[in-house]
């Protein structure tokens, strides 16, 4: 029976995702790239950089680029309120902070409820998409973050 179980395991493979809203869409990343959650606080703005690289801010010593994921998808307005929070990431061996409209939760989606994005022009790059995940009435964008933010038109990376 021990080995059933196993094997359950291995095919079912569903991982979990912190879920977070950007304008009218929720999206979904690796839960294993999340290092913390915080409160939006001003960075400190950096000279010639893209519009959506709002600045640095120190994080307990550790200097971390700040990017408006909203500015960076063209979504039309990015407000900064009471709920706007930066998820600080591990991504490689650089930490990042981007900045969401609101977190929703960290729900676990099995790898057989994900079907991949259909090609259409999106705000965003389809080859950041992993797929679309229906959960309950939810449809929830995964998003590969971190092949999102090691691109070179990010600018994050030397």
């Amino acid at each position: 029976m021990g080995m059933m179980e196993k094997i359950d395991v291995q095919t079912s493979l569903a991982r979990e995702y912190l879920t977070f809203r950007l304008g009218d869409e929720e999206y979904g990343i690796d839960i294993l790239k999340v290092q913390e959650i915080r409160g939006y606080e001003n960075p400190t703005r950096i000279a010639n950089a893209p519009h959506f690289l709002k600045g640095v801010v120190n994080l307990r010593g550790t200097i971390v680029p700040i990017v408006d994921l909203r500015m960076r998808f063209g979504c039309s307005s990015a407000e900064y309120n009471t709920f706007t929070v930066t998820i600080v990431l591990h991504i490689g061996q650089r930490t990042i902070g981007t900045v969401v409209d609101s977190v929703s939760d960290v729900m676990e989606i099995p790898a057989d409820a994900i079907r991949s994005a259909p090609e259409m022009s999106s705000a965003i790059d389809a080859t950041y998409i992993r797929g679309l995940a229906q959960v309950g009435e939810r449809m929830v964008i995964l998003l590969d973050i971190e092949s999102m933010l090691m691109s070179p038109d990010m600018g994050l990376i030397d």
